[in-house]
């Protein structure tokens, strides 16, 4: 038998492959509103997902179709949800149990979108005996099955060191910076609350024009800080605070106060996250802030002061998801401008 015969008897053989790559799309209850935005925009339904939590408070999931050869994006930010009912550890522990079913069902990539990043302020040992949690966090998403991680605003870059598969790092930043410019602020500084977040601050205000200004910051206790003066000049001007998150949004207060006391004219705040735990609500309503402008990363409870503006990040979030979906470069939605850190 010639070597073209050979050949043809191989490949008459073969198994023809007709592969139609699906995406699928599935939300927790940690921000339904946002993974339905995110489907509008990709013209895609949400699929069919039971999530309840038992009376014992043990969660649980099930896919209600098939999702085998699927590629799955999970929707599931690690935070709270009054709505729902969920709490942060309920998140967390239904995004695993939706990966883990997702590879159990043979699904052919799994990836989780969860712009929020629970645990991601305790990244590091701030004193003895404490434990890495972002880290164990990262480990327990992997160990579960994704394929990688979409997220947004890390509280720290080192935390995408955590994770042995891709993580793709979104920002706000564009978002943010383009809402103020359109505000039409003149006289503009943008005030780091801290050093560790004079980086962000920094392009922040590259972006915008305008100065630069730095608080000095103390953390005497976790989730308690104490703001000392102001490095720079804000006087006469209009302040913009900028932080990745506001959780109980007493730190925020008083960089605001600290700031109009240095001869601030006006004062906004911007922030990606809008944790808003505990007393955040009550300390907004009191505090010297124009408008405090945030993402729909994390929904808000009921409530919420009449000066918060909410951004939408659906269009940013499903234009990552298509380009990951097709294997196109998701870095060239921010110009390769996402790696902040």
């Amino acid at each position: 038998m010639s070597a073209m015969e050979t050949h043809s008897v191989l490949a008459s053989t073969s198994l023809p492959i007709d592969y139609d790559k699906r995406l699928m799309l599935f939300s927790g209850r940690a921000n339904p509103e946002l993974a339905a935005k995110i489907a509008d925009k990709l013209g895609v339904d949400l699929g069919p997902v039971t999530l309840k939590t038992f009376s014992n408070g043990e969660v649980y999931c099930r896919f209600e179709e098939s999702i085998r050869g699927a590629d799955v994006f999970i929707v599931q930010p690690t935070g709270g949800n009054e709505a729902t009912g969920v709490s942060a550890n309920d998140a967390l522990m239904e995004l695993l149990f939706m990966i883990d079913a997702a590879v159990g069902a043979s699904a052919h990539r799994v990836i989780a979108v969860t712009p929020w990043f629970g645990y991601s302020r305790q990244d590091k040992k701030s004193a003895p005996r404490e434990p890495i949690s972002a880290r164990l966090v990262a480990r327990m998403i992997e160990a579960a099955g994704a394929d990688r991680v979409l997220t947004m605003d890390l509280h720290a870059g080192q935390i995408q060191g955590f994770f042995s598969k891709p993580v793709d790092h979104m920002t706000a930043l564009f978002m943010l910076t383009q809402y103020f410019l359109d505000l039409g602020l003149e006289d503009l500084v943008v005030v780091a609350p801290d050093a560790g977040r004079v980086k962000l601050n920094k392009k922040f205000a590259s972006k915008l024009g305008a100065e630069l200004a730095i608080l000095d910051k103390e953390r005497p206790a976790q989730q308690v800080a104490e703001i000392g003066y102001v490095i720079g000049d804000v006087k006469d001007k209009t302040a913009i605070i900028v932080d990745d998150m506001i959780d109980t949004a007493g730190t925020l207060c008083a960089a605001g106060r600290t700031v109009l006391a240095a001869g601030a004219r006006r004062v906004y705040a911007a922030a990606t996250h809008p944790v808003f735990s505990g007393p955040a609500y009550e300390n907004l309503a009191a505090a010297p802030f124009e408008q405090i402008v945030v993402t729909d990363t994390i929904p808000l409870r009921e409530g919420a002061p009449d000066n918060v503006r909410v951004l939408s990040c659906a269009e940013l979030l499903s234009d990552s998801i298509r380009r990951i979906f097709t294997d196109g470069s998701v870095s060239e939605v921010f110009g390769g401008e996402n790696q902040l850190f």
